[in-house]
């Protein structure tokens, strides 16, 4: 029986926004990564983008409070906190494609050791593609973390030694945060940063099937 807990979607979202620098320009992706938003560390001035025109969102609305005109680009509702703004998709794809992010923060079908990103099409007959900005974002950033679970849920490792899905973009990925663990993705391979309490790693190693070198 396993000795370790997973973490949750909100707990990964938690590390994440703690290691997010203060005066940085941030977009969140579409699902789990928009959580985010709701952990950022008060005091710390951190600006958040959305590719459909937004910079300024704060954390999700109280139930109830929703104002569906004030939306992400994954179509949820969203506050915008003083001195937030609205502009043209176009503008907002001249953010993204012209290095004035600072992070992105993705979800992720696979990702290699060495930092491809596939996060837009399994490849399979019935998939609906659906890329939206998500290369733009991926190169354009000047750092891209993937903030997904560790396994598929047939148990199959989405860090792969080569990504066999459409790529999003080759050589992007600086992070992975999963649930069990967060690695960097480097030229020679994988490095573990941190593990969930009971974990080791030749377990780790195992369930992702690659080799991980040990923190800086």
């Amino acid at each position: 029986m396993a000795k370790y807990q997973a973490r949750s979607k909100e707990e990964i979202a938690r590390r994440i926004a703690l290691d997010i620098p203060n005066g940085s320009y941030v977009n969140l992706g579409i699902g789990m990564p928009t959580l985010v938003a709701n952990f950022l560390p008060p005091g710390r001035e951190i600006i958040l983008h959305s590719e459909n025109g937004i910079l300024g969102m704060g954390e999700a609305p109280p139930k109830d409070q929703e104002d569906y005109d004030l939306i992400n680009a994954g179509k949820q509702p969203v506050t915008l906190l003083p001195g937030g703004a609205f502009f043209h998709h176009a503008d907002s794809f001249a953010m993204m494609r012209g290095g004035h992010l600072d992070f992105c923060v993705l979800g992720a079908f696979q990702v290699s050791a060495t930092g491809d990103l596939a996060n837009w099409s399994t490849g399979e007959p019935d998939a609906i593609p659906a890329v939206g900005g998500a290369m733009d974002l991926a190169i354009g950033a000047k750092q891209t973390w993937v903030m997904t679970s560790l396994l598929t849920r047939d148990g199959t490792s989405k860090l792969v030694e080569k990504c066999t899905y459409p790529l999003t973009g080759v050589g992007c990925v600086s992070r992975v945060y999963t649930d069990l663990a967060t690695l960097a993705c480097t030229p020679d391979g994988l490095r573990l940063i941190d593990l969930v309490d009971g974990l080791q790693k030749p377990e780790l190693e195992r369930l992702c099937g690659l080799p991980i070198a040990d923190p800086a």
